[in-house]
């Protein structure tokens, strides 16, 4: 098997660690995402002019580059043809500041630092020479959204692209000024030196200069075994005001004048106004009270007031008849849509080879709804001065959330301003405006600017959850034991991971649309988790019913080399298949998703009235390394929060009312939850550099159900119970 790995460049070693719109998001039936508003694009002039405005003179670099492939939100522009798109930009002052603009948002993973790094790699200068402005509608270019872990392949490249680029040209211009053969010429630590010892810094070649450049399509960028600030565990930029608690999030933003805001909603879903008596609000110093239709709305000079005049307010609603519930839903899932189904992948001829095969086997999984409870929840700051709007809030789609903002006020695009300060995470679930526009509601209503910071309850249920779904799964084997025949179906989750990596002659994967009776939209990971969770289990039961080693079967069906690699690393780190205690219980599993490959190997053992999890092997790869420590933390955080998917996560609903939504009620991963985790990191730098935010949390479930079942049977569904 070891002909088939591929060259492993270089092993980072384990380290332990013990209301109007209301937009509701259905699934994208040809790309995994959730189609929200269609971007927009922006002239070239206007772009480069607010560039301008905000940074002066010196050297600009625009990269004018082909638009990238449909990401979670939206392909409008795609498909009216447009081939270009403003994608970064880059400034060079006279004093030889660098100054970095992007659309991608800095919301705990970390991004800001390593695209710094890869702006100073091709620069040649230190870190800490790179400031990188994020996420602020009128100063940076257009920029779909932070997700799909797209920041680094492809964020990542165009600005290496671009600071190529403003290398080649600092460099084109001191061998004017130097009268010299701009071969001899290299740039190093933010100056271009020539062969007889002269130099210039960045600064003196851009003193006085207006210079604009484009990137060209293919710069010589710098190759990953050349990386010099990239592939070092850099500390993470501005840290210190991190652990200071300095850094400033939306709901600390203060404006002269602010007042805060609550909104007054129904406690089930789908209910309509029938009538309110806000008599004792108006009564209220300094409380103003904001109706417009079924949005109400109370504005007060402090927080405890604004919370004391909402609770004054006295509203009548009707709630809609919802006969779904937590427990129904499954059946309602699978009723037929007027979306219809989706063009399946069909390979070979599974029909036939199900009637050839030896041994079929076949299950149905339910896959529930969960909720994201991030750190932070939605806040925003609303401020209206002589006709614009301008937002400071935590969103993943900054130029999103303005469109949303514009056509909800009926407003010019250019009369609103979204700024995104650093956000205490999103996991997939920021995507929409709702918090912006009911704070730009209220302040419009005010005639001051407003903060409206939603509670951890309005966060639980008036957020859209991780879809809900029911994947049935058949496969057939030959007498040899080799699969020979596989069919799935998957309705509602999501179709991202859907498709096996395995090499199965005869396949039929098809994913179903569904009317949900509960708003749902991105997640981290998407529906990859739930499809590798249930094609995982799939594997691993088929393995153990045949007699047969759970990572030899798998390998027998494994053409692809990096996955081999993940898979093989995995079991040799985790001692697979011998647990580390006696006593104790180890599964495996593997998979591919958005440009990473991860193997994940969990050690359970068995506890009263169920089981615990002892310890976690995770191993990724996803291409050259940028930096291995962000790196580390992004597969550690996201194994911790595949525990909470796998473990206890679940929404629990009955007639439009949500159950369990409260921190108390829904249970998330604690410290005492989180087992030692061994993060193995592969640095492949002969390959492209892909995202990891969200690719390591698909394994986690399976292989601790691989495990689990070693002590009894599993129920198919999530989350993993002994039953």
């Amino acid at each position: 098997m070891s002909d088939r790995m591929p060259p492993v460049m270089g092993i980072h070693e384990p380290r332990a660690t013990s209301h109007e719109p209301r937009l509701d998001l259905q699934p994208d039936i040809e790309v995994e995402h959730y189609e929200l508003s269609e971007p927009r694009h922006y002239l070239f002039e206007l772009e480069r002019r607010d560039f301008m405005r905000a940074f002066g003179a010196g050297l600009v670099i625009v990269a004018a580059l082909p638009r990238l492939a449909a990401q979670e939100s939206g392909r409008g522009a795609q498909a009216r043809g447009e081939a270009a798109d403003l994608a970064a930009w880059l400034h060079i002052d006279e004093q030889g500041k660098i100054t970095v603009c992007t659309g991608k948002v800095e919301i705990g993973q970390n991004i800001r630092t390593s695209l710094a790094q890869a702006v100073a790699d091709e620069l040649r200068v230190p870190l800490a020479s790179v400031t990188m402005v994020m996420g602020d509608t009128d100063v940076v270019p257009y920029d779909a959204g932070t997700f799909g872990s797209q920041s680094t392949p492809r964020m990542g490249r165009q600005l290496s692209r671009a600071a190529a680029t403003a290398r080649d040209m600092l460099i084109d211009q001191a061998a004017a000024r130097l009268q010299v053969d701009r071969a001899t010429l290299t740039a190093k630590a933010g100056r271009i030196a020539s062969a007889d010892g002269r130099s210039m810094s960045y600064g003196e070649l851009t003193k006085g200069q207006k210079l604009t450049g484009a990137v060209a399509s293919e710069p010589a960028v710098t190759p990953a075994d050349k990386w010099t600030v990239r592939g070092r565990p850099e500390k993470k930029v501005n840290g210190r005001s991190f652990v200071t608690g300095a850094n400033q999030y939306s709901p600390d933003i203060v404006r002269p004048g602010l007042l805060h805001g609550r909104v007054i909603r129904p406690d089930s879903y789908a209910a309509t106004l029938v009538s309110v008596d806000d008599s004792r609000a108006r009564a209220m110093a300094g409380v103003t009270v904001v109706r417009d239709g079924d949005f109400i709305g109370v504005v007060a000079p402090t927080e405890r007031a604004a919370r004391r005049a909402a609770a004054a307010m006295q509203a009548q609603w009707t709630a809609a008849v919802n006969q779904s519930s937590s427990e129904t839903v499954y059946d309602r899932l699978k009723q037929p849509t007027s979306g219809g189904r989706v063009q399946p992948f069909v390979a070979g001829n599974a029909e036939q080879a199900f009637a050839a095969g030896a041994r079929t086997f076949e299950a149905s999984y339910k896959i529930p709804y969960i909720a994201h409870v991030p750190l932070e929840p939605r806040a925003a700051v609303a401020e209206w001065s002589d006709g614009k709007l301008t937002v400071w809030t935590g969103t993943q789609r900054p130029f999103g959330v303005r469109t949303e903002l514009a056509e909800a006020f009926h407003v010019p695009e250019d009369r609103v301003r979204v700024i995104m300060p650093d956000m205490g995470s999103g996991y997939g679930g920021k995507h929409t405006g709702e918090c912006a526009i009911e704070a730009a509601r209220l302040a419009k209503a005010a005639g001051k600017p407003v903060k409206l910071v939603w509670t951890r309850a309005e966060e639980f249920m008036w957020a859209y959850f991780r879809p809900a779904g029911v994947i049935d799964i058949k496969a057939a084997v030959d007498a040899a034991g080799r699969i020979t025949a596989w069919e799935y179906h998957n309705w509602n989750s999501g179709n991202a991971g859907i498709r096996s990596p395995y090499d199965i002659a005869n396949q039929r994967v098809v994913f179903h649309p569904s009317d949900s009776p509960l708003r749902q939209g991105s997640y981290r990971g998407l529906a990859a988790t739930a499809n590798h969770y249930v094609r995982e289990m799939h594997m691993d039961e088929i393995a153990r019913a045949l007699g047969r080693d759970a990572v030899t079967f798998r390998m027998d069906h494994l053409k692809d080399d990096r996955l081999r690699a993940v898979l093989q690393e995995a079991a040799k780190r985790s001692g697979w298949p011998t647990p580390s205690v006696a006593g104790r219980a180890i599964g495996i599993a593997c998979g591919t998703e958005k440009g990473g490959y991860v193997a994940t190997a969990a050690e359970v053992s068995k506890a009263p009235g169920g089981f615990k999890v002892e310890r976690i092997v995770v191993v990724f790869e996803c291409g050259a390394i940028v930096n291995p420590d962000g790196l580390h933390n992004q597969v550690e955080g996201s194994v911790v929060q595949g525990l909470g998917g796998a473990l206890f996560e679940a929404v629990e609903f009955r007639d439009g009312h949500l159950l369990n939504g409260t921190m108390e009620q829904y249970r998330v991963p604690r410290f005492k939850d989180v087992p030692p985790i061994e993060v193995v990191l592969l640095d492949r730098k002969d390959l492209a550099s892909a995202g990891a935010g969200e690719t390591p949390i698909v394994c986690v479930a399976p292989a601790i159900g691989s495990a689990v079942r070693a002590f009894g049977r599993v129920p198919p569904a999530l989350p993993v119970r002994l039953g």
